[in-house]
């Protein structure tokens, strides 16, 4: 599949506001998704909604928590962002403007605890279980600052660079929360930059991705193998949907 295609269509649609294509399904997907893995209760048709008309469904007597509406139609606003910045080089100033997009209106950044446009000035972890330790909040910029230069310096970026870049994001995990959220949008946006077949990580596919993200320092193959099974997921929907061509009038 041509991914420069891919990533032109998808900048072409978020224009034009075409109903059921690659971006829309994309949106949809993404935010869906990324958002459950970290425990949104929106279904992916309650998300359809959002995207759609800006309003919502509920089942029932159900609860939706505001805070989950509000992170799923900022996640289409983040998608944007990175479409927006598509070939623009990964940076620090980029990834701090992510996290705010995501978390803006949230009752987050009402919380100074979580410093919402800004790195994390709390310890935190990964897991409650498996308890994975991150960087100490007085080393975040740091670490993030040599991770960025070391991925940066490199010429040809391989999915594997990309897979370690996101494995050592999560371990320094900077943000008070939306550190996963980010993480992955980064994962699409490097993909595309560097014409690799890009990809949307499913909540149904969550633990053999955590259990990638646990494992990456001992078997690199766990992580990898899933990112490249929702791949092939991901380009089955593009050759779907972009298996067309628009003559242009002469």
């Amino acid at each position: 599949m041509n991914i420069i295609k891919i990533k032109n269509e998808l900048i072409a649609q978020k224009k034009s506001k075409f109903k059921g294509n690659i971006y829309h399904y994309s949106q949809v997907n993404f935010s869906y998704n990324s958002n459950k893995i970290e425990g949104s209760k929106l279904t992916s048709e309650q998300t359809e909604a959002i995207f759609e008309t800006s309003s919502i469904f509920s089942k029932s007597d159900d609860l939706i928590k505001i805070d989950d509406l509000i992170e799923s139609k900022n996640h289409f606003k983040l998608f944007d962002y990175m479409l927006d910045n598509v070939d623009n080089e990964l940076s620090k100033e980029m990834i701090i403007e992510m996290n705010k997009i995501l978390k803006r209106n949230t009752s987050d950044e009402e919380n100074p605890r979580y410093n919402v446009g800004g790195f994390k000035i709390a310890p935190n972890i990964i897991g409650v279980v498996d308890v994975t330790y991150t960087t100490a909040p007085e080393n975040v910029e740091k670490e993030l600052d040599k991770l960025l230069s070391d991925y940066n310096a490199k010429k040809d970026i391989t999915l594997e660079d990309i897979i370690d870049f996101h494995y050592k994001f999560e371990k320094i995990h900077p943000f008070g929360d939306g550190n996963g959220r980010v993480g992955r949008i980064i994962m699409f946006k490097e993909c595309l930059k560097n014409s690799i077949m890009p990809f949307i990580i499913m909540d149904s596919e969550k633990e053999y991705y955590l259990r990638g993200l646990r494992e990456y320092e001992n078997d690199k193959m766990y992580l990898i193998d899933t990112i490249k099974h929702e791949q092939d997921l991901y380009e089955i929907t593009c050759e779907e949907l972009l298996n067309f061509e628009i003559k242009e009038n002469e």
